[in-house]
């Protein structure tokens, strides 16, 4: 209960420093970066701390998973260093292919894939089952970036208030949806980019509620009856 009202608590702070939308999709537009969204486009840029599957014909000591290092740098056997931070897999791939045919191979074919973007991640926060930080595989809805928390909480999230929040030329803004009309297919669901963070709404009274059965009402009238 402590974690979920702390971050509604620091959703209420994102509010009042974001330009808020009350409103359908449609006016939340795509991040600044919009060729970021999907790790496996041929137009991403390799990033620190990135997961890169790197495969090479005729050399299986070269075909492994390597980690992009804070550097923006991976460290490949027979080769060494390389440069990874801010090139396109393809451009990746010329390069390790270029430094092969340097010295071990003719005709090198390389292919270098994203496998996990360390910007293009979700936080997902408020009533839903396991709140956290979540991987994002390739395009993703609201409704798939709700079910990678295993969904909303039953007890307390109210599905008719999910906030998302992003930054959209270089100002922070946020717009708010409704799971129920989603999911019955009377909205439209929206797309969750790389850094979005989403937040389920709680149910005050599903709240109240929650706390009074659970044995905590002397807290909540104190939480009432507090000066502001």
């Amino acid at each position: 209960m402590r974690r979920r009202l702390f971050s509604l608590a620091a959703a209420t702070l994102l509010a009042f420093s974001a330009t808020p939308v009350f409103a359908t999709s449609a006016l939340l537009p795509p991040p600044d970066n919009v060729s970021r969204v999907t790790p496996g486009a041929t137009e991403y840029r390799i990033g620190p701390q990135d997961t890169l599957e790197i495969n090479v014909n005729q050399l299986p000591e070269l075909s492994h998973t390597v980690q992009v290092d804070l550097g923006g740098k991976i460290l490949l056997p027979l080769i060494g260093q390389i440069n990874a931070l801010g090139r396109t897999p393809p451009e990746l791939s010329n390069d390790i292919a270029a430094a092969l045919r340097k010295s071990y191979m003719k005709d090198p074919q390389v292919t270098v894939a994203v496998k996990e973007a360390q910007g293009q991640k979700v936080t997902v926060e408020g009533a839903v089952a396991s709140p956290g930080v979540y991987a994002l595989a390739g395009p993703t809805s609201l409704m798939q970036a709700v079910a990678l928390a295993k969904g909303v909480d039953s007890r307390l999230a109210n599905e008719h208030r999910v906030a998302i929040f992003r930054t959209v030329g270089g100002v922070r803004r946020s717009a708010f949806y409704d799971l129920a009309q989603i999911r019955t297919g009377r909205a439209e669901d929206p797309s969750i980019y790389g850094n979005d963070i989403v937040v389920v709404d709680q149910s005050g009274a599903k709240s109240f509620m929650q706390n009074f059965q659970g044995g905590s009402f002397l807290g909540l009238l104190g939480m009432l009856i507090r000066p502001w």
